[in-house]
């Protein structure tokens, strides 16, 4: 015989809600249904609450809680240590990573390609051709030959070759480089070759380097510096764009909630996300290869899901306060059923990012483990500081939403009920104009020219935009991006190594799109290898210079192979870059393969249906080719007044990964309720209903937020940060707005029943996972 227990509401400040103790055992209160069927002991039982009372308790056998609500459990009780910890971490890595500082660094290698080949060999025979180059350009208004002007250029020069990491400077006035002076005599350069390739030169010497050669400038005389080391030295971050971003989602916030206090808890627990992953991938630098512009992306990634996260479970505790839960119980629900969906959601965007991994891609690699990191500290973070910041500030929170609610008028959800209805009585016009306006936006796609942006789309304020344009004034737009053409003699007429660089040299000034090529430059020993330069007649990123590079490949030097018997590589920044691209065309299959395979057995595991997971995949891919058309509509073709160039190469693979994990995110919420809906009542058409109620606004709220974020990042002056930030923004638009309030709904409408069909032997074969215990 026992007594029934009593429950026992926690302290109004959110504090620990203890059970009451019976004559032969205990458990405690807290759920509206007659006693949580997680409470704990306090006569030594499981502090979470997942014990029996004890020999003597009468009843039904008692749920073991979860991982997911130990853990709310534990950050809520002990709140204070658990934000201390946080405090703690976050101060000790950033204290490290200001100690140890950075090592970002890009590695563009390509094995098997002509270019890597080229620099290979290049540097096989002592070469400096292989290392990268400057361009000190230089104009003045009476000629650079003046003898005035020459003064102050020559020591400027000296000084310049004296530099850390420059090996060798080659002046415009000396003997027989009076090409290096255009024919109007205003403009000049003078080379500087760097030690090693111009991703690998420190940024720090790179910019001593600029403001040597800016000194001499003045009364007459401009000097400006150019090349692929003096653009990434001048490139910058997100600028502004995190700070407008972070306060952008907080004003969504805070008109979502209508408390500051509240609004905020999202926004911290993203900081403190982000700070800690900045911090330990600037530790990781010193171990793998991470790319220079990754902490920016790591932080557009880590405010947006962050904030997504924390949101997703801080709008179920706010429903489980709403029903009258205690704040501590209403953590636990919280984390038990929302915390479920983030744990699944950020592991697909996990193995979206890993998914990367098979392009075999250096600097794509190292950027996907840095982000990977990030969704895994924001992951945690959402699971453990932000039910101790529930735990803190629970009184508060639990007052607005007892006012706000006695304030609301009608029902909440009733509007998103009644979305549902109207788009469930007309399914097939709902699917067909979605998807007719999708495959519109989607359209520009399939012509999106991948490639670089040269230092033409730079700001003006640039030296190296103001280098590239001088250099095209007086030389010709393709002098901006030369083609290194090395010549191997290997197994031609040994008694002449010399001949093939000069027939070489031959056949490119006579070969269509090329406007010069130089005298061949010999390796640094006796193998007879040497070095045509050729300057197109185009700019480095337009298309006639890719066809270019494509046509010696293919036509000119094969046929000039045969004749001479030597080796002939194309290589240089130029055809690096089509180098790869065309290597991340090859590989897009596969990676799209692996990605949408393994996320769509993840849905297939969860969701326990054949359906779900086709759809789900497909739809993904429809949101991302839309923001991928967005692109190219903007970025290659000029609208809004951008200036024209191919999108950045691995843009159409990280927004991929990306888009794909986070579409997944409000995938799983909606489905996940929309399941338990189907497994209690059985009706497909209102499980549908009452999942659109229940997840609408969060959705709508949780992409509004994210929107806001990613937008925010088109404010950068760089042009890679804009174009992922309009692809991610334009992206969640279409997935929240159009795909999951009218394409979702109008599908699982026409499915019916057959949605959640399931073959019987994978039935037997498939493990249950539990995505909602509530």
């Amino acid at each position: 015989m026992s007594t029934t227990p009593t429950p026992s509401p926690g302290p109004a400040d959110g504090g620990s809600s203890g059970g009451s103790t019976g004559s032969t055992g205990s458990s405690s209160g807290g759920s509206r249904n007659g006693g949580d069927p997680t409470g704990g002991s306090r006569n030594g039982g499981d502090p979470a609450g997942g014990d029996p009372a004890g020999p003597g308790a009468v009843g039904p056998p008692v749920r073991r809680p979860s991982v997911f609500e130990r853990l709310a459990v534990f950050s809520h009780r002990h709140r204070r240590r658990a934000l201390l910890l946080w405090v703690l971490t976050l101060a000790a890595v950033t204290a490290l990573a200001g100690l140890a500082g950075s090592d970002y660094r890009n590695d563009f290698s390509l094995p098997g390609t002509d270019s890597q080949a080229a620099r290979q060999l290049l540097e096989e025979h002592g070469s400096a051709q292989a290392g990268g180059t400057l361009d000190i350009v230089l104009e003045a208004g009476g000629g650079v030959r003046d003898a005035a002007v020459r003064d102050r250029v020559e020591p400027m020069l000296a000084e310049v070759a004296k530099l850390p990491r420059v090996l060798d400077v080659r002046s415009p006035y000396a003997e027989g480089n009076a090409a290096a002076v255009a024919g109007n005599g205003r403009i000049a350069y003078a080379t500087v070759t760097l030690d090693g390739p111009a991703e690998s030169v420190p940024v720090e010497d790179v910019r001593r380097i600029i403001d040597t050669a800016q000194e001499a400038g003045g009364d007459g005389l401009r000097a400006e510096v150019g090349g692929d080391a003096a653009r990434a030295a001048e490139e910058g971050g997100g600028g502004a764009a995190e700070g407008a971003g972070m306060l952008g989602a907080l004003v969504v916030l805070v008109l979502l909630f209508g408390s500051l206090v509240a609004a905020s808890l999202p926004v911290v627990t993203a900081v403190f996300a982000v700070g800690v992953s900045v911090g330990l991938i600037g530790l990781a630098s010193h171990l793998a290869t991470v790319a220079d512009f990754t902490p920016p992306i790591m932080m557009l990634v880590g405010l947006g899901v962050g904030i997504d996260y924390a949101l997703l479970i801080f709008s179920r505790y706010r429903s489980e306060l709403l029903r009258g839960a205690e704040p501590e119980q209403a953590t636990r629900t919280a984390l038990d059923a929302a915390g479920r969906t983030v744990f699944f959601a950020g592991c697909t965007v996990i193995i979206a990012l890993l998914g990367l991994v098979v392009l075999g891609l250096g600097s794509l690699q190292g950027v996907a483990l840095a982000v990977v990191l990030t969704v895994l500290v924001t992951m945690l973070a959402s699971l453990t500081l932000l039910p101790a910041l529930l735990g803190i500030t629970g009184a508060r929170i639990r007052r607005n939403v007892e006012k706000r609610a006695a304030k609301a008028a009608g029902e909440e959800g009733a509007r998103w009920r009644r979305w549902a209805t109207g788009v469930q009585r007309r399914p097939w016009a709902a699917l067909v104009v979605s998807l007719l306006a999708l495959g519109a936006l989607a359209a520009p796609a399939a012509d999106m020219r991948l490639g670089f942006a040269d230092a033409g789309n730079d700001p003006e304020t640039k030296t190296s935009r103001q280098a590239y344009d001088l250099l095209a004034e007086g030389f010709g737009a393709g002098f901006n991006g030369p083609l290194v053409i090395v010549s191997d003699p290997a197994g031609a007429n040994a008694s002449d190594p010399g001949a093939a660089g000069a027939e070489l040299r031959r056949t490119l000034a006579g070969t269509p799109g090329i406007a010069a090529a130089t005298p061949p430059v010999p390796a640094g020993d006796d193998s007879g290898v040497s070095t045509v330069i050729a300057f197109p007649e185009t700019s480095p990123q337009s298309a006639e210079t890719s066809e270019l590079v494509g046509s010696l490949r293919d036509d000119v030097l094969p046929a000039l192979e045969r004749e001479t018997g030597a080796e002939y590589l194309v290589g240089g920044p130029t055809a690096a870059s089509e180098d790869f691209a065309a290597t991340v065309a090859d590989r897009l299959p596969l990676f799209v393969s692996v990605v949408v395979g393994l996320s769509a057995l993840l849905l297939l595991v969860v969701f326990r249906s054949v359906l779900i997971p086709v759809k789900a995949a497909l739809l993904n891919l429809v949101s991302i080719g839309a923001a991928l058309g967005a692109i190219t509509l903007v970025f290659q073709h000029g609208w809004f007044g951008v200036e024209p160039g191919p999108i950045e190469s691995f843009i159409p693979v990280m927004i991929f990964a990306i888009v794909f994990g986070l579409s997944m995110d409000y995938e799983v919420f909606l489905l996940s309720r929309i399941h338990e809906e189907w497994e209690r009542t059985k009706d497909a058409q209102g499980a549908v209903r009452e999942g659109l109620a229940a997840t609408g606004k969060v959705i709508t709220a949780a992409a509004a937020i994210m929107i806001v974020v990613f937008a925010a990042f088109v404010l950068s002056p760089d042009r890679m940060l804009q174009q992922f930030g309009l692809g991610l923004a334009v992206a969640i638009l279409l997935d929240a707005v159009v795909i999951r309030c009218l394409i979702v709904p109008a599908v699982m409408q026409l499915l019916g029943r057959r949605a959640w069909w399931l073959p019987s032997a994978l039935r037997r074969l498939l493990p249950k996972v539990e995505l909602e215990h509530h």
